[in-house]
């Protein structure tokens, strides 16, 4: 016979085994009373969704950890998921420096985010500031060269066939490399964020907004542009 779906009793206290916390511990953590919490552990009381969500805040964690197993009993789903890539129908998104496609568009809350970008920014001037972003990234050169600088190490200067992963949190920048006027490469893009794609939305239109001051093109026709399709 199947095994019968965890109930929520069993999922928070499990979560309180995982956090080896007390239900007085819990209790102070959540704001909820500790003889509430017993009722809920021995599943003689429920909570509402908005009542989960709010716990869930208060816990500074996610809906989807507030119901994790325990990794031993979790089961990984078949999603079956598949999305072919290619680039004449990704979604393009232009800075004055960089041209990204963004591949596999039509999967939402992906793990991973592809993108092809081709670099052409030649020094950290042009570039500005250090971008950063939860996660991590790999990228793979297709073209030209590359020169990588890192918060905490050394510029670094890939060819095509050669790549790189990364911490993004670190602060990072691509740069075609000296004689290259223009480097494509491969990019992979993965957080446990689940807003990752808006994160670097939002790090495209800063850089849009910067060009726009120049340009006196208003931001908010930058914002609608960065956002259409994606």
């Amino acid at each position: 016979m199947p095994t019968p779906p965890p109930t929520l009793g069993t999922l928070l206290k499990g979560l309180r085994a995982r956090e080896n916390w007390t239900l007085k511990e819990m209790s102070a953590k959540s704001g909820i009373p500790v003889s509430t919490l017993s009722k809920i552990e021995h599943d003689r009381l429920t909570l509402t969704y908005d009542k989960l969500q709010g716990l869930a805040k208060r816990l500074g964690m996610r809906m989807t950890d507030l119901f994790a197993e325990d990794k031993e009993e979790a089961v990984q789903l078949v999603t079956a998921r598949r999305s072919v890539g290619d680039v004449a129908q990704s979604v393009r998104i232009e800075t004055p420096n960089y041209d990204y496609y963004y591949l596999c568009t039509e999967l939402r809350r992906k793990r991973m985010i592809p993108v092809v970008t081709k670099i052409r920014a030649r020094s950290a001037e042009q570039f500005g500031e250090l971008v950063r972003h939860s996660g991590e990234e790999f990228i793979y050169v297709l073209s030209g060269a590359v020169e990588v600088q890192t918060e905490f190490y050394d510029p670094v200067t890939l060819k095509p066939g050669q790549s790189l992963y990364i911490d993004s949190s670190m602060g990072h920048a691509y740069l075609a490399a000296d004689g290259c006027e223009e480097a494509e490469v491969l990019a992979v893009m993965s957080s446990p964020e689940e807003e990752l794609m808006q994160s670097l939305l939002n790090l495209h239109h800063d850089q849009r907004a910067d060009a726009a001051e120049n340009e006196n093109e208003p931001p908010s026709t930058l914002d609608r542009r960065l956002r259409g399709g994606l």
